[in-house]
């Protein structure tokens, strides 16, 4: 979306959040001229928009007659899990290696913090807060090494990492299972054990694929 114009990035933004809200649902057509009036965009700026939303993954257009919500299959939940643990592996090794530093000491506080969280809404059973703030907890790991490749991907993917979580943590005792996957590999980063830590975030990100296949 880099160099676009306002009402395309207005277009994007608010179809995008129409989506990850729910608001918009799979399975169900929708109109480029409806959505253009009720968001108030012109069609050419709409039609942009939602180019760049079927190159990101979040929708598929259908000519001449609107586009649909993209739904989850196969092989997008494979691929998407296959470039997160490329990532997240990576980026799991890099934090190792520079655990003694005052910058990842404050990142270790921030994954304990954000477990905090994930306990509290479990307990509180508001799982829409659970999947928020273990979503955030990866991108600690993402952001942590301010490569903005890693963090464009993982923007693209956020559609189909949502419904991927969405779709394991549907699972029973799938909630509980995946705070103690968190703990630990939480615990293997900050007692410096990387090849420990690497096998945890590997082993907890490939877990859908064993869950529920789809």
């Amino acid at each position: 979306m880099k160099n676009k114009s306002l009402l395309q990035l207005q277009a994007y933004d608010a179809i995008k959040s129409r989506i990850l809200t729910g608001e918009l649902e799979p399975e169900q057509l929708y109109s480029e001229t409806k959505l253009s009036a009720e968001i108030g965009v012109s069609r050419t700026p709409m039609r942009e928009a939602l180019q760049c939303l079927s190159q990101d993954g979040y929708i598929t257009i259908i000519p001449s007659k609107g586009f649909m919500i993209r739904q989850l299959n196969a092989k997008d939940m494979r691929d998407s899990i296959q470039i997160r643990c490329a990532i997240e592996g990576f980026c799991t090794k890099v934090i190792v290696s520079e655990l003694e530093t005052e910058r990842c000491q404050e990142l270790i506080h921030s994954l304990g913090g954000m477990l905090e969280q994930m306990e509290r809404a479990l307990s509180q059973e508001d799982m829409e807060s659970f999947i928020h703030y273990d979503h955030q907890f990866h991108l600690l790991l993402v952001n942590y090494l301010h490569n903005d490749e890693f963090n464009h991907i993982f923007q693209r993917l956020l559609y189909l990492i949502q419904l991927t979580s969405k779709s394991a943590l549907a699972v029973e005792g799938r909630t509980e299972d995946t705070i103690e996957e968190h703990r630990e590999y939480y615990e293997a980063l900050r007692s410096g054990d990387g090849p420990r830590a690497y096998e945890l975030i590997i082993n907890h990100l490939m877990m859908p694929l064993q869950l529920q296949p789809v």
